[in-house]
């Protein structure tokens, strides 16, 4: 199996655990808990901030001590935005869930000069990129154009089946700005219906990391560096959820100059 994909816990404890130690790299840190109906989750990031976002279900909130009411109500990721929270490192995070929950935990590191806060489902920006069976739909909940976050970027991407997303293939793994951003990535990946699959390859330009994956439900694929184009099997609708963090919090990213032709159509 490839050293970049994990695949969900089978039994007790978080769906994915991913930290900078066991992914091999400086920044991002992943994590997937379901949670049962009534059941407490509570997070503080020790030196790093999270964002904390209701894949599915609804949870009542405290968010450093006070009462942020009730957060999410989604039934799945396909339907529509998300419910999220932002806390500084330090600040603790404490959900019940009201029915079945399943919440992502993304943490990158900061250094606390930002205030918790509520990011409900009417400040997410949505954009469309690409045409025909290049377009995906974009949930912006932390992108590099907000204000609200130290390291972390994280947004929602809907693919619909048979169609290719991250795509022309592009990269972000070195510190050369203007053109290009070093950002680690997570691909938190799931299906609609939940048997489906997607493909993902992550590769860089002398192939010395050159890996094509089969995902399916729930898997997480690690991008330490080069590109990583997706594609959907025809039937299965493909929702993932990107986590980037990188020494500075911007994104720019540099396409396959081999596939690069497609965009001067």
């Amino acid at each position: 199996m490839s050293t970049l994909l994990r695949r969900p816990h089978p039994a007790s404890g978080p769906v994915h655990a991913i930290t900078p130690a066991n992914a091999g790299w400086r920044y991002v840190g992943f994590e997937v808990v379901d949670l049962a109906p009534g059941e407490r989750l509570t997070r503080q990031g020790e030196g790093r901030e999270l964002c904390v976002v209701m894949v599915a279900g609804e949870a009542g909130c405290r968010l450093g001590g006070q009462d942020a009411g009730m957060i999410g109500g989604r039934e799945n990721p396909f339907a529509g935005n998300p419910a999220s929270v932002y806390a500084p490192p330090g600040c603790l995070v404490e959900l019940v869930a009201i029915g079945a929950c399943e919440v992502a935990i993304c943490s990158a590191p900061a250094t606390g000069r930002l205030p918790p806060r509520l990011i409900a489902p009417g400040e997410v920006g949505l954009e469309t990129r690409g045409s025909g069976s290049n377009t995906r739909h974009v949930r912006n909940i932390l992108p590099d154009t907000s204000p609200h976050a130290e390291s972390l970027l994280v947004v929602e991407v809907l693919t619909p089946g048979g169609n290719w997303s991250s795509y022309p293939p592009h990269k972000h793994d070195r510190d050369a700005l203007p053109d290009e951003s070093e950002l680690e990535e997570t691909y938190y990946h799931r299906m609609n219906p939940p048997q489906g699959y997607a493909v993902q390859r992550v590769y860089t330009d002398d192939r010395s990391l050159d890996e094509t994956i089969c995902v399916q439900d729930r898997d997480v694929v690690l991008v330490p560096r080069g590109y990583h184009p997706v594609g959907a099997a025809h039937g299965y609708d493909l929702w993932y959820l990107n986590v980037m963090a990188g020494p500075r919090r911007i994104w720019r990213f540099h396409n396959d100059p081999a596939h690069a032709w497609m965009l001067k159509r």
